[in-house]
């Protein structure tokens, strides 16, 4: 332990445990970003003891990680990550990396319908990750016998051939990967499940996430904030489904912040860019219904995540679907090309997004991403 000490500094998780986050929910203290940063370097390199590992994650999980906490660890990821930026800016879509198990993932096909109508998408995800195992980006795309295991060099090219990219995580974050079997045995979430989402692997300026709770949507804008590593201009967050980044039917919560303040629907007129506390933070309601869309969440629902995620999206880019995927599909295009303001509005994304549809166009994209 002495020369583990002397490499990485004076705070073991042990330590940490006992003097710090270890005391319980009420009484625990936060971590410094110091001692954070040391934490993650320490549990990347697979110095601590598994009992303490686990009992760290778990004290995390209890006491709630703070933004600069969550940015410390964001940040000593970020040195690990090899990123790749294509020549486009793309929307980055993160998602949870543990997948959906319930409804249909949209996101490839609101991606190439977004990407058809002049906003270039970037997903990201690893293969079943723990917890959940369930199916993610990746599956979808297999599905659709597209390109998956890629080098990040590769995903950059195809987001400037197609328009649509796919970055694949154990190419571009190995360190995350590598904690596979460990997070594995803890059978509950961790704050890595957070942070692999935030790697934004494409270097691009716009994020588009999820969230179950608005208080969850505002901490992650201010880790973006917190970041050494990351200067994004806007983040577009919502309670996805399965809390993935699909927005649900019926009504959904929004997130919007923009560094300069923006001048989108929801936007303030704050200039310093100072996270969820400044005026360049709001949140807005999206009704599906005020779209002329009849559907719930229960439309969605599919046997198989991957195999009937890849079917509807075949059929919905075709244009031989239409109904309440046809609709769910157009408006998480509608919030992508907003993300990235190329629309003011939601409701203009829509006319672009179903545009894309009926030329022809999005289908396109499909047809690219499969001979890439």
């Amino acid at each position: 332990m002495a020369q583990a000490t002397q490499e990485f500094g004076e705070w073991p998780l042990k330590r940490l445990m006992t003097e710090v986050c270890g005391s319980g929910h009420k009484s625990a203290d936060d971590l410094t970003r110091a001692q954070a940063a040391e934490a993650f370097e320490r549990i990347l390199a697979d110095e601590p003891d598994p009992t303490t590992l686990g009992a760290f994650w778990l004290a995390n999980r209890w006491k709630r990680n703070t933004p600069e906490e969550l940015a410390a660890y964001v940040d000593v990821m970020c040195e690990r990550v090899e990123y790749a930026e294509p020549d486009c800016d793309p929307v980055d879509c993160g998602a949870n990396y543990d997948g959906k198990g319930r409804t249909a993932i949209l996101g490839v096909a609101a991606g190439a319908v977004a990407s058809a109508a002049g906003t270039p998408v970037v997903v990201h995800s690893g293969d079943r990750v723990p917890t959940q195992k369930q199916d993610a980006y990746k599956h979808v795309l297999d599905e659709l016998g597209v390109h998956t295991e890629l080098t990040p060099s590769d995903s950059a090219d195809m987001v400037d051939e197609t328009g649509f990219g796919f970055y694949y995580q154990p190419a571009f974050n190995p360190a995350i990967d590598e904690l596979f079997e460990r997070r594995d045995q803890m059978g509950v979430r961790t704050f890595v499940n957070t942070i692999e989402t935030l790697a934004n692997p494409a270097g691009a300026s716009v994020h588009l996430g999820s969230f179950y709770h608005l208080a969850f949507a505002k901490k992650v804008v201010d880790t973006f904030v917190e970041s050494g590593f990351h200067d994004l201009d806007r983040v577009l967050m919502f309670q996805g489904m399965e809390g993935y980044d699909d927005v649900r039917p019926g009504y959904t919560k929004v997130a919007e912040w923009d560094a300069t303040g923006g001048d989108g629907d929801a936007g303030g007129d704050d200039v310093d860019g100072n996270g969820s506390d400044g005026a360049s933070f709001d949140d807005f309601e999206v009704e599906t219904a005020e779209y002329g869309m009849d559907l719930e969440e229960d439309d969605l629902a599919v046997d198989d995540v991957a195999a009937d995620s890849a079917r509807i999206t075949e059929e919905v880019l075709a244009g031989d679907r239409d109904g309440p995927f046809a609709d769910a599909v157009a408006v998480n295009a509608a919030l992508r090309i907003y993300a990235r303001e190329d629309a003011d509005s939601i409701e203009e994304g829509l006319e672009a997004a179903r545009t894309a549809i009926d030329d022809g166009s999005a289908h396109d994209v499909l047809e690219a991403l499969r001979d890439f």
